[in-house]
């Protein structure tokens, strides 16, 4: 029994071996073709453990950061984007598209807000709307465990978020 638990922990960590083997290779080739479109931001882990490369399109008006997995080649698309604007004197979240749950938000607003603190904007505030009123609930634990100030009109379901940087 003790031999057959040893054996299948050999093969299961032979097999993760050979899934980060493959991942590691896919990166390489998916920073090249993908910083051709994009500027790379750097690496990242999912909650799943899954690699992915952060990269961005930036033309200081607007903002888009994008997530892409080492699982497969790149072909031009990513697997979650968060866009945002530059307004005064603070970056306005517009739209995040992607599979929910995942980690992916939560790379895209660290990644944020680092470009906010490099361009010495103190402040990144979106808008709560009502085409996302279905998961009102989980945008708000998403928000306030980003440290977002949140506020919600449950009558217009409207609302919006605000991070300032300290």
């Amino acid at each position: 029994m003790f031999t057959e638990t040893i054996e299948k922990n050999r093969e299961e960590l032979k097999e993760e071996l050979n899934q980060l083997e493959i991942q590691m290779y896919r990166m390489q080739e998916n920073i090249k073709d993908i910083s051709k479109d994009s500027r790379v931001l750097g690496i990242d882990q999912s909650k799943d453990e899954d690699w992915l490369i952060v990269s961005s399109i930036d033309d200081g008006q607007t903002c888009k950061i994008m997530l892409t997995d080492c699982e497969t080649a790149y072909r031009g698309r990513s697997r979650f984007s968060l866009v945002a604007s530059y307004q005064n004197d603070a970056i306005h979240i517009g739209d995040i598209k992607g599979p929910p749950n995942l980690g992916y938000g939560s790379i895209c607003i660290k990644f944020l807000k680092e470009i906010a603190r490099d361009h010495n904007i103190p402040k990144v505030t979106g808008d709560i709307a009502k085409r996302d009123w279905d998961h009102v609930e989980r945008l708000i634990h998403f928000y306030e465990k980003h440290h977002f100030e949140v506020s919600v009109d449950y009558d217009s379901q409207s609302g919006g978020i605000k991070w300032v940087d300290l």
